[in-house]
């Protein structure tokens, strides 16, 4: 592909038009802003964006790059190509199935492996790591979605689809000095989207073949993580509360905590107020 490819406008082209001749096919649930294809042979994965989303595209390379360098599975960084028309990111498939794709018993039978694959990325050494996505920057850019009236209903718990987003960064507000003072002394380094789909199950081993998706990945409080992860099994997998407490609880024994669930709850409020 390179050499091939000398723009984004022919990138784009190349990938939208003569589809069989090219090799690559769209990908249907990629990010809205971007386009995603998947070649032919399925070993690697691009995404083109518009010139507004080039510096967006550019630093999920470099978190990939710099992932792969860690000894934590994920996607490599196989070409990138830039213009003034936008840009495109080519990267390797991580082989396997989505998380959120296997049975509720598939699920739990990965979870430990799971809970293991999360430990190794929040081990690696936080202050090694040139990315971050602390908590004042979270806040930061919740305060600047909500202002622009920005938030998407969709993404909210459902109990507070019909309350202002102001009210509810409102609400985070007389928690942030402590929740500050918890992630200076815990930073590791996060995933930063951590749900199901973005966890790659080897079918066989039901192992974590590795994580995609890692355009938020970076410093910041384990919570940040945990509180996507636990949420995400709960409402899309387990069938009940009782098993999802379950689950919960074998996942912090696994992993190695006692989860502090207020801290949690804040976490999981603040997320959705991100996306915007």
């Amino acid at each position: 592909m390179a050499g091939v490819i000398d723009s984004f406008s022919a990138f784009r082209k190349l990938l939208h038009a003569n589809r069989d001749s090219s090799g690559w096919e769209p990908v249907t649930d990629g990010e809205s802003e971007a386009s995603v294809f998947r070649s032919e042979d399925g070993s690697r994965y691009a995404k083109c964006v518009p010139a507004e989303g080039v510096a967006s595209l550019e630093a999920e390379r470099d978190r990939v790059d710099w992932l792969s360098t860690q000894g934590v599975p994920g996607p490599r960084v196989l070409d990138w190509r830039v213009s003034a028309d936008g840009a495109g990111l080519v990267t390797s498939t991580v082989a396997g199935v989505p998380a959120d794709r296997v049975s509720a018993p598939t699920l739990m039978a990965a979870w430990e492996p799971i809970a293991d694959a999360v430990r190794q990325l929040h081990a690696l050494p936080a202050q090694q790591c040139p990315f971050t996505r602390d908590l004042s920057q979270m806040y930061a850019v919740a305060s600047d979605v909500v202002a622009r009236g920005a938030v998407k209903p969709e993404f909210l718990p459902v109990d507070q689809q019909q309350t202002p987003p102001d009210e509810l960064l409102a609400r985070l507000a007389p928690q942030l000095e402590q929740r500050l003072a918890q992630e200076v002394a815990e930073t590791v380094v996060c995933h930063g989207d951590l749900c199901l789909p973005n966890i790659i199950l080897d079918p066989e081993s039901l192992t974590v073949a590795g994580f995609i998706d890692l355009g938020r990945l970076g410093r910041a409080d384990r919570y940040a993580d945990l509180a996507l992860l636990l949420t995400s099994a709960r409402l899309e997998k387990w069938t009940d509360d009782q098993q999802a407490d379950l689950a919960d609880e074998a996942f912090a024994d696994r992993y190695g905590i006692a989860l502090d669930r207020d801290r949690e709850r804040f976490y999981l409020h603040l997320d959705p107020l991100t996306w915007g």
